[in-house]
């Protein structure tokens, strides 16, 4: 179904020009929405980081789902660790140095259907200053009115692989592997 696709987009903030005239707005359901992380660490264990509770909005055409869109941005420092010494070394001068109101953002600009609830979604991502191309591939996970909202939801999960160094977070590398995985998991509620 072509509905399933940007759907899939599943990272999102703000879409609303004359182009995606036919496009409905959903927004992200903050409680359930999700990107989460892993690395290689020295061969050793893989370490686990997300980035959970922001928020944003997808930008999606039913009749033609690569026309939709998708945006979203999130502060680098509400990234979760599970250790406050790991999150105080991401802080620092070896990998973000962030400031407090830096952000991590990716705006789509393209997607790709390629199957019946699957799709690629190409976009740029921002990342410690730094933006590169990005293709998400990600599936629509189930659309419909939500049991107890009562009204449109959807839920999407997304997959990437990232490559640190590109972003100049390289430190450390190839011991802390150069290579990052990423997993989203959102819902969405179609705007009022």
């Amino acid at each position: 179904m072509k509905r399933t696709l940007l759907a899939a987009a599943l990272l999102a903030s703000t879409v609303a020009t004359s182009a995606f005239a036919s496009a409905e707005k959903y927004t992200l359901d903050a409680s359930h929405s999700q990107i989460v992380f892993s690395y290689n660490h020295l061969g050793y264990s893989t370490t686990w980081g997300m980035f959970s509770g922001f928020e944003g909005d997808i930008a999606f055409d039913q009749e033609n789902p690569a026309a939709s869109s998708v945006t979203v941005s999130m502060p680098v420092k509400s990234m979760l660790t599970g250790w406050e010494g790991r999150f105080n070394h991401f802080m620092s001068k070896d990998f973000f140095d962030a400031a407090d109101d830096e952000l991590v953002s990716f705006s789509s600009t393209a997607i790709e259907v390629t199957g019946e609830n699957t799709a690629k979604i190409t976009g740029d991502l921002t990342l410690n200053g730094v933006t590169k191309p990005v293709v998400l591939d990600a599936k629509l996970n189930q659309a419909g009115d939500h049991p107890m909202a009562k009204k449109p939801w959807a839920g999407f999960d997304a997959t990437t692989t990232l490559v640190r160094s590109e972003f100049n977070l390289g430190q450390f590398a190839p011991f802390v592997s150069d290579e990052v995985q990423v997993m989203i998991s959102v819902e969405a509620q179609k705007a009022e």
